[in-house]
């Protein structure tokens, strides 16, 4: 049975709508607290820059300090870093207010266990379990306290820095930091400027509603233009809360995560240092199976989410993954997908080689890629359906050892997902037309 309440990365919806409402934030606390620290305990509580932000933080505090769990407040900083900090400072688990990429109105809480590691299936259901009791409160000599953590942006920041192979800096690059005006604006640029780059940032001024808009991973363009603009090296992109990464040259094209994780695989693998396959996902770009390939690198693909990648990295001692949408994940280096410390192990690759990140990506030619949406009336499995069974079928065929077709159901829409991806352009919009029209007869 699915959960009602979980999605692939958290709780996530428009402040003011259920569940993103603060009734439900401070019963969310009690049932987490019953759950993750049934005896007593601590969490560790960061937030991106949303002006709901502050809701959702005196919410989620209340709700655990009447469960007896005591709270450790860290304020805005990037979601890798409430994984890092909930390790560092012994908390029981750590909880993240963040809708990521989406606008402002929305919000979303994900949590991480006393490791920095997403919760289990299991757990989360267990979660969604206590949901059905009221929020508890202890008597008043077993109340929880709240304090804010006031070095955890320079700790955090430490943490980065120790990522990038030893002895390496930056001096001499000039990079455009955008931040999307969330989680990151404050760390981000001094990370990098710590290393001696010179940095031009932008999307590093929150205002509480302006995160994600017309910036950072999501909306590149600005970053397109100011890269050549200003005649930087490179320029990277976070998400609103940090976690994702894409990067653009210095002639202002984009490189996404498919670019970068060719990037950081082939290095390691030159150093010796990669271990496992390299995990993408059923939406990765079939280009980058190829080019690892090649390379004589094992490539799996994993559901679309980090987490589903986070799996198959463990279950085969894989350490480096992840998504298009620059979800990267470098397990030898951290224990979630982080976007600053992603970009140092790309940017360490150019200091380290002396090449241009133009130059790095060459060995890898992304596939023409089409995907489209089919709204449903109802939710219906594709693969249950003759007919499109039938069409993929010859899709496959058409395209044979060139091309790939996937088709998958969403997980909060009534929509079906045609993706066909190959070498020649015209034939793969062709084909994903033709699939696209036969599934919306078969599902009218």
């Amino acid at each position: 049975m699915g959960l009602h309440y979980f999605g692939t990365d958290g709780i996530r919806g428009r402040v003011g709508d259920a569940p993103m409402t603060v009734e439900f934030a401070v019963r969310l606390a009690s049932a987490a607290a019953t759950v993750l620290a049934p005896a007593g305990g601590s969490v560790l509580i960061g937030k991106d820059t949303r002006v709901s932000g502050y809701l959702f933080e005196a919410a989620l505090e209340a709700g655990f300090v009447a469960a007896g769990v005591d709270v450790r407040l860290i304020g805005p900083l990037p979601t890798p870093a409430v994984a890092y900090m909930t390790q560092r400072t012994g908390c029981d688990f750590g909880v993240m207010i963040s809708a990521s990429h989406n606008p402002y109105e929305d919000n979303g809480i994900k949590f991480f266990d006393r490791e920095g590691g997403k919760l289990s299936d299991a757990t989360e259901a267990a979660i969604e379990a206590q949901l059905a009791h009221p929020p508890v409160t202890v008597p008043s000599q077993r109340l929880g306290r709240a304090t804010r953590i006031d070095d955890s942006r320079t700790l955090y920041q430490e943490h980065c820095l120790g990522t990038l192979t030893k002895g390496l800096r930056l001096d001499g690059l000039k990079l455009v930091v955008d931040a999307a005006n969330g989680a990151a604006y404050k760390v981000a640029p001094r990370v990098f400027s710590d290393l001696g780059a010179d940095v031009v940032p932008i999307g590093c001024s929150p205002n509480g509603r302006n995160i994600n808009d017309g910036c950072g991973s999501t909306a590149p363009s600005l970053l397109q233009l100011t890269v050549p603009g200003v005649r930087a090296d490179a320029g990277l992109a976070l998400d609103g809360d940090g976690d994702r990464l894409i990067m653009v040259d210095h002639l202002g094209r984009v490189m996404d995560g498919d670019q970068l994780l060719y990037v950081i695989a082939k290095a390691r693998q030159a150093a010796g240092t990669l271990s496992g396959p390299v995990v993408g996902t059923v939406m990765s770009n079939l280009g980058l199976e190829h080019a690892l390939a090649r390379l004589g690198i094992p490539f799996l693909r994993a559901k679309v989410g980090d987490r589903y990648v986070l799996e198959r990295l463990r279950e085969t001692g894989g350490t480096i993954g992840g998504e298009t949408s620059g979800h990267l994940l470098c397990l030898d280096r951290t224990t979630t997908g982080d976007g600053i410390v992603s970009a140092l192990q790309v940017l360490g690759v150019m200091r380290q080689t002396g090449a241009s990140l133009a130059e790095l990506t060459t060995g890898m030619t992304k596939y023409p890629q089409v995907l489209l949406n089919v709204a449903m009336s109802r939710k219906v499995d594709p693969q249950t359906l003759p007919a499109v069974v039938e069409a993929v079928a010859a899709a496959e065929a058409a395209l044979a050892d060139t091309g790939r077709v996937v088709l998958r159901s969403s997980g909060t829409q009534a929509l079906i997902r045609v993706m066909v991806e190959g070498e020649d352009e015209r034939q793969v919009q062709t084909l994903a037309e033709r699939l696209a029209t036969v599934v919306r007869v078969a599902t009218a």
